[in-house]
């Protein structure tokens, strides 16, 4: 059986009718993923419905219309630009996205701003590790956390959610990856501002910066695009240890130029400068002579730095800190920020410099003892200290007297006498001089007695005849003791008349003898003798009263004779 013809009619049904629908609309799948403009044709509660020209009509969520509870930001009639998610879903709907549409136009315009260098707006809107997120329009980046500024931030939540210039790092468009730097921008605006600052930079100008760095000798304030130093010394006119006491860093502060080095580009600053110096008319408000109260800032092993007033300091020499201390560190004495009376001394305006005193501000022990305590009282305390020549009785919790050894007894030598006391023992003793400029109190224990060779002393007297017993032989002469008190002393030479006799050996200790008194030392209590002299003495009243050598008897035969005479008297 033949086939019937076919019509035209049959050959636009058949394959040809989809080679013509693909030649008009293209093939499906080459929608997806391309951005397509689309008209609003009516909103439901949760989506759009766009009209983008293809078969059916598509849907976009509203929330990618406008902010989480607020109402969308189109309307019917309204065009927009939309991404194709999929060109047809189950329910035979093309799913569309208003968000990666905007994203993907974000991603055309930071390509060409990445190749042309230039900036992008964006807000950091979020932190992840190592760094934030910034919205650039609708593309996210990253930005590192060594990339938001030139000096590290320990808080950006003041820069969050303004929008602000990137220079774009990296781009990968494969992977979706772009990473920002708002360093970057800075450091390019640093350098201008920088260049148009020391062009201008001149000694005196006041200016405004930010503390950068500080470091144990000052700061580093940076004045937008150029540092200066700002030395401690500078920082105030009062004493500041370190830096940090007074700046912190971050911290906005005004300066002035106090010098500028344009070859080195070095910038000096200063902030006391901007305020009045304290030290003008300085010594008129602080007068030698006059007391003020002032507080301890710094001590020294020289001494105490007292601070008068802010920016005022004057200093307490460690000689000038107590009329007693006088081997003691000042850190014993006062404190720091410790608040001391204390007396001017002497101001140098010129040098900055004023000596104050802190004893001076106290009464002299010395002098208050001396007014309660006169010559010949009797005072009491314990021996503090025991030396090879003396005691030192504690007379108050500050002074102490001496008792020389030569004043424990008047009777024991001093180093006998010395072992009869002990460190700590209670005793009693005389004031026997006080000097107050040497600041030295002289004590005496024997002084509590009478003088037992008081008597003897009021009568003997140069050239007196007296009886001694021999208490010593020594080489040099003879130690004698006159009534039991007074000791004596006979020179080899006074011996005897006779250079012969002039030996000591002939002489033993109990021996009585006679001699003339030479000297008489009566603080000491020793007296001075001799033979010879009294011999002497003898022959001339012999010759005075028995005859003259003259008249021919030689001076035996007048001794003779004296000697005879005496014996018919007795």
């Amino acid at each position: 059986m033949a086939l019937a013809a076919q019509t035209p009619a049959d050959h636009f049904a058949g394959e040809d009718f989809a080679a013509l629908l693909d030649e008009t609309l293209g093939q499906d799948s080459g929608f997806e993923g391309s951005v397509v403009k689309g008209r609003i044709v009516r909103l439901t509660d949760d989506y759009a419905i766009v009209d983008v020209g293809l078969k059916s009509e598509g849907r976009v969520s509203l929330r990618e219309f406008g902010p989480p509870g607020m109402p969308p930001e189109v309307k019917p009639g309204d065009y927009v630009e939309l991404y194709i998610e999929r060109y047809e879903d189950r329910d035979g709907s093309i799913v569309l996205s208003r968000e990666k549409a905007r994203r993907e136009e974000a991603w055309t315009n930071l390509e060409k701003a990445f190749e042309a260098n230039q900036r992008v707006n964006g807000t950091i809107y979020g932190r992840v590790k190592g760094g934030f997120t910034v919205d650039l329009g609708g593309a996210m980046a990253f930005l590192p956390g060594s990339q938001v500024d030139i000096r590290p931030v320990r808080d950006v939540t003041p820069l969050m959610g303004i929008p602000q210039p990137f220079q774009i790092l990296k781009m990968d468009r494969a992977r979706g990856n772009i990473v920002v730097s708002r360093r970057a921008v800075l450091e390019e605006t640093r350098a201008e501002q920088r260049s148009e600052l020391i062009q201008g930079l001149k000694e005196g100008m006041i200016l405004d910066g930010v503390v950068k760095n500080i470091t144990d000798y000052g700061a580093f304030v940076d004045l937008g695009g150029v540092d200066g130093l700002l030395h401690v010394t500078d920082i105030a006119w009062k004493r500041i240890n370190h830096p940090s006491e007074a700046l912190q860093i971050g911290q906005p502060v005004r300066v002035q130029v106090i010098r500028f080095n344009p070859d080195t580009q070095r910038i000096s600053l200063g902030m006391k400068q901007l305020e009045a110096d304290p030290w003008e008319n300085v010594a008129l408000k602080y007068p030698a002579g006059a007391r003020f109260t002032g507080r301890v800032t710094n001590i020294t092993d020289y001494g105490a730095f007292v601070e008068l007033e802010p920016g005022v300091e004057g200093l307490v020499h460690v000689s000038e800190m107590s009329w007693t201390k006088k081997n003691v560190h000042p850190g014993k004495i006062v404190a720091t920020s410790q608040e001391v009376d204390v007396m001017v001394l002497d101001v140098d305006s010129g040098k900055r410099r004023i000596s104050l005193g802190l004893k001076q501000v106290q009464r002299n022990p010395w002098e208050q003892f001396a007014e309660e305590h006169k010559v010949g009282s009797v005072v009491e305390g314990e021996i503090r200290n025991i030396t090879e020549f003396g005691l030192f009785v504690g007379l108050s919790a500050d002074i102490d007297g001496m008792v020389h050894m030569s004043d424990l007894s008047w009777d024991e030598a001093g180093e006998e006498a010395m072992k009869n006391y002990e460190k700590g023992q209670i005793v009693k003793a005389k004031v026997l001089d006080v000097d107050v400029e040497k600041e030295r109190i002289s004590l005496g224990i024997k002084q509590l007695q009478e003088d037992p060779a008081a008597d003897v002393l009021s009568h003997v007297q140069k050239g007196t005849i007296v009886t001694c017993v021999v208490t010593g032989i020594q080489t040099n002469g003879v130690e004698v003791k006159v009534d039991d008190v007074l000791t004596g002393f006979i020179r080899r030479a006074e011996l005897a008349r006779d250079k012969a006799e002039q030996r000591p050996e002939r002489f033993a200790v109990g021996e009585k003898v006679d001699a003339k008194i030479v000297s008489v030392d009566r603080a000491a209590r020793k007296l001075a003798l001799t033979i010879r002299g009294r011999e002497a003495d003898e022959d001339k009243q012999a010759i005075n009263e028995y005859g003259s050598s003259d008249s021919g008897a030689s001076l035996g035969d007048i001794l003779g004779a004296a000697i005879r005479r005496r014996n018919t008297d007795a």
